[in-house]
């Protein structure tokens, strides 16, 4: 159950929605060639832009982004932000995030992004306590999330929205028999958001999974 879209279908979606600019086509290519191993960790380009349209759909002034990778998607997240936005970025590798900071200065987004080198956790239960947060996009360490998940869900306005990625696993989240650590942590994070009183959620089959969360 690996290929949740088929690849004629993938190219499709990619052809119908806006398309790159110059500064995220860099950006993929430089990300492909200096760290093939990971450049999954990527998110395709409609991804990008369905997270650009929802920061501007809930005119989010204050962002989180756990897991920043290249800076691709948190590149598409302070594209939306209203003026005067800030995104405040975590993620634990100066390698990686060396290169985002490159393509947020070349995009003049690099004076909305406040990034934390840190564990996550540790700076998500570090900010203050009052439900601000307007947006929050969690893409890192599977295992994880749910800890993400119960630090930002109190600090979400009411009509805020989290965006989980890669809830779908390749399919695996359906799949009898052992799974890995990060698949149950999948699973376990999945069911606690469908009965979490606090929100109200839809999982999307798009690319490995995506699920929208609003604080009511």
């Amino acid at each position: 159950m690996s290929d949740i879209i088929a690849p004629a279908i993938s190219d499709y979606l990619l052809a119908h929605c806006t398309p790159a600019d110059d500064v995220l086509r860099d950006l993929a290519a430089e990300t492909s060639a200096a760290f093939p191993d990971d450049v999954s960790m990527q998110i395709s380009h409609d991804e990008g832009e369905l997270l650009s349209l929802l920061v501007r759909l809930t005119g989010a002034r204050t962002a989180v982004e756990v897991g920043v990778f290249t800076g691709y998607s948190a590149l598409c997240i302070a594209r939306g932000l209203v003026p005067g936005g800030r995104l405040i970025a975590c993620d634990i590798s100066e390698e990686w995030t060396g290169v985002a900071r490159k393509y947020w200065q070349r995009a003049q987004v690099a004076d909305r992004i406040d990034l934390r080198i840190a564990p996550a956790i540790e700076t998500l239960g570090a900010l203050p306590a009052d439900p601000v947060i307007d947006f929050a996009f969690i893409d890192a360490d599977k295992t994880g999330y749910l800890g993400y998940y119960e630090e930002l869900v109190p600090r979400l306005r009411p009509g805020g929205l989290i965006v989980l990625d890669n809830v779908l696993q390749h399919g695996r989240v359906v799949e009898d028999g052992p799974q890995s650590d990060s698949v149950l942590a999948i699973r376990e994070v999945n069911d606690r958001v469908v009965t979490d009183e606090r929100v109200e959620s839809v999982m999307l089959p798009m690319r490995d999974g995506v699920t929208l969360i609003r604080r009511r």
